[in-house]
C-alpha cells in the first residue's frame, strides 16, 4: 500500500484549464501533484466575470462550490450553485460555467482519468 500523500495548498501546482478565462486553478491531487488511479482533483478560482466556455467534458466531472456562486449550464438547463452545492456531469456533456456575481467563487473540481491512465 502506498503511503498517504499530502498536497499543501501553497505547494499545489498551478495549471491553465483550456477555454477558461478569469479563472485560476491549482492541482491538489493527480497529474503534476502526484499520481492517482482513477481521478484528479483541483481547486478553481473564478473571478467576477470568469468563465469556462461551453465545451464537452473530457471525462465524468463533479464540481462542488466552496465559496461564492457560479452558474452552470448543461443541456440547455441553467443552474445557480452556491456554497456546498454540487453538480455531476457525464463524460461528453456540453457544459459552461460562469461567475456572474461581483465576488470571487471557489470550486473543488474532481474529474475521472481516461481509461488506462493513472
Amino acid at each position: 500500500m502506498s503511503p498517504m500523500r499530502v498536497t499543501r495548498l501553497q505547494q499545489a501546482p498551478p495549471y491553465q484549464p483550456p477555454s477558461h478565462h478569469g479563472v485560476g486553478a491549482v492541482r491538489l491531487q493527480g497529474h503534476e501533484a502526484g499520481p492517482t488511479a482513477r481521478f484528479w482533483t483541483g481547486l478553481s478560482y473564478y473571478l467576477p466575470g470568469g468563465a469556462a466556455d461551453a465545451a464537452p467534458t473530457a471525462e465524468e466531472t463533479v464540481y462542488v462550490v466552496l465559496d461564492g456562486e457560479v452558474v452552470v449550464t448543461a443541456d440547455g438547463h441553467e443552474e445557480a450553485l452556491r456554497p456546498y452545492d454540487s453538480v455531476h456531469l457525464a463524460k461528453g456533456q456540453i457544459r459552461s460555467v460562469e461567475n456572474r456575481s461581483k465576488r470571487p467563487a471557489t470550486l473543488l473540481v474532481t474529474i475521472a482519468l481516461p481509461d488506462g491512465e493513472g
